[in-house]
């Protein structure tokens, strides 16, 4: 049995690689699949099933993409509505990989939706929990992201507390905690830094599992919650309704313009000019109208938080070979209109 968390620093993102016996499956996977089928193939495995833990708000999954490439099939808890096929997985159910066992495990409570799965390895032992949103280290899953009709923050944190005391906490204090997300994400408000722990020790140390009631929980899970960023609400829709592939959308994007080429698709289409160099380049020089945010750090949240329109045209301005990586970037996020980038970066513009 193989399990690997592959991070994403700048989402503060982890996706899961599990493989046993020629089989593979992928749990939360990023939106571009390469990196999942490469392992497999190199492995000489084939991916059998995308586990998806809930209906993600914070980036686009890759699942669609990875299953119509590899033929896997797509996983989903109870009441995961979406407009692609899918598995509705049963409470309890489970799936073999190899000769190891993933069970399902509904979590509701960040969302209606959220599903936890437990790896049960080759001797019948519980060995991990793939948490999703619902647990994190030191935090648990904001409870206000899938408010609707009559369902109201404090009834998903009250789903929350039942589903961890009644789901998880039950489990072996040695079985491994798997989350969706570290310290940066949205997604929480108290995130450890570290990105996998044993339950046992999150027992004893995540404030959100040591309440003593739910309503202790549910007043101390909702204390301090924040904004949820704009764009959250549109990638959730996204990863239940469906998207563009990323094949496209990368076609699209790796347009090299000239600058009077550059110039004119922006005046013809009302693109948004985006330059992704650092702040000291861009105050030394940029072309009129421009926003700038860094490619480095939290670009994707940035992203979200100023360009409140997903289908906005954008136009690149980049470092010279950093134009794949930014519209991947982009496209992780759900901003797939990138139309093109300025051939050579600024300096050709000067």
């Amino acid at each position: 049995m193989k399990i690997e968390q592959l991070y994403t620093g700048c989402l503060a993102q982890g996706a899961y690689y599990i493989e046993s016996e020629g089989e593979a499956a992928v749990i939360d996977p990023l939106r571009e699949t390469t990196p999942y089928m490469r392992k497999a193939e190199l492995a000489g495995a084939s991916i059998k099933y995308v586990f998806e833990t809930h209906f993600h708000a914070d980036f686009v999954s890759g699942h669609i993409d990875l299953a119509q490439k590899t033929g896997a099939t797509i996983v989903y808890g109870p009441i995961a509505h979406t407009t692609y096929p899918v598995h509705h997985a049963r409470d309890g159910e489970e799936f073999w990989v190899g000769a190891v066992k993933i069970r399902v495990l509904h979590t509701p409570g960040h969302t209606p939706e959220s599903t936890t799965y437990l790896l049960i390895d080759e001797a019948g032992k519980d060995h991990a929990i793939f948490t999703g949103d619902t647990l994190f280290i030191g935090d648990v899953g904001r409870p206000d992201l899938a408010i609707k009709g009559d369902l109201t923050e404090r009834d998903l944190a009250g789903m929350l507390y039942d589903s961890l005391h009644t789901k998880i906490m039950p489990l072996p204090d040695d079985v491994i905690v798997y989350p969706a997300h570290g310290a940066g994400s949205a997604c929480g408000k108290n995130m450890s830094k570290e990105t996998s722990d044993t339950l046992g020790h999150q027992k004893r140390v995540n404030y959100a599992l040591r309440a003593q009631s739910k309503g202790q929980f549910v007043a101390e899970v909702l204390d301090g919650l924040t904004k949820a960023p704009a764009y959250f609400a549109q990638n959730a829709r996204l990863n239940q309704e469906g998207y563009e592939s990323i094949d496209a959308v990368m076609d699209r994007g790796e347009h090299a313009l000239t600058p009077d080429a550059f110039e004119a698709l922006v005046n013809e289409t009302g693109a948004l000019v985006l330059d992704v160099r650092n702040e000291h380049e861009f105050s030394e020089g940029f072309i009129p109208n421009a926003i700038n945010i860094g490619l480095d750090g939290q670009f994707a949240p940035w992203v979200g938080a100023l360009i409140p329109d997903l289908k906005q045209p954008i136009a690149l301005v980049t470092p010279v070979g950093q134009e794949t990586e930014t519209i991947k970037r982009l496209a992780r996020v759900g901003y797939d209109n990138c139309i093109g980038y300025l051939d050579g970066g600024f300096a050709a513009w000067q």
